[in-house]
């Protein structure tokens, strides 16, 4: 099959969110925590966290287009801080169903079900069940031309692992974490470590 540009802009709108949203591959599947300057919680799923640098210790996200409310924009907007909780097999329903729409005075916590934690003064919640956490302060974002979309960048401020999951060398052991992975909006597959390959030197 050669699908041509002109052929994907006449695909059914479902079918193309589906397929275009799946051809990267699997990624990260990781819920992100922020609260309104009034108190109010959030967190959301998100399919689009990448690593940005080890030094300073940074990562990034993408958001939609802020044609409608987006409470996670809005919460780091107004507070400056946010969460990145690693999603697990044991919560993976939970997590999934923050992807809907609630309406703004509703806390995702409460609705699904997720434990909302608070550690020490830092200023976002942490999702209680999450094996892999990072504490995240907002430095800057980047609106896509292309679509409006928006890459929010954030420097790593503190990061919660379970004891256990850190390897000697500073790998992750996600498979021990039963860390999930989300190919496109709602397809979930776990994590299920191969092999590792060591460093590439052609010095």
């Amino acid at each position: 099959m050669i699908l041509r540009s002109s052929d994907i802009d006449k695909l059914d709108k479902y079918y193309r969110i589906n397929l275009i949203n799946q051809l990267s591959g699997v990624k990260g599947a990781n819920l992100i925590g922020s609260v309104s300057g009034t108190g109010l919680s959030n967190v959301a799923i998100f399919n689009s966290v990448i690593h940005i640098g080890a030094n300073p210790a940074s990562v990034g996200f993408v958001l939609r287009p802020l044609t409608v409310a987006r409470h996670t924009y809005s919460n780091i907007m107004e507070t400056g801080f946010y969460t990145i909780n690693q999603v697990s097999s044991s919560f993976i329903d939970k997590a999934h169903h923050t992807s809907g729409k609630y309406a703004e005075g509703i806390s995702e916590f409460t609705e699904v079900g997720l434990q909302e934690e608070y550690l020490g003064d830092f200023k976002a919640p942490y999702v209680g069940e999450s094996k892999i956490r990072m504490g995240v302060s907002f430095v800057e974002k980047h609106e896509i031309a292309l679509n409006g979309t928006v890459l929010m960048v954030g420097k790593i401020e503190e990061l919660v692992i379970e004891d256990g999951l850190i390897e000697s060398t500073g790998h992750l052991d996600l498979d021990a974490a039963n860390a999930m992975g989300v190919a496109g909006l709602d397809t979930y597959y776990g994590v299920k470590k191969r092999v590792r390959k060591g460093y590439v030197s052609l010095g």
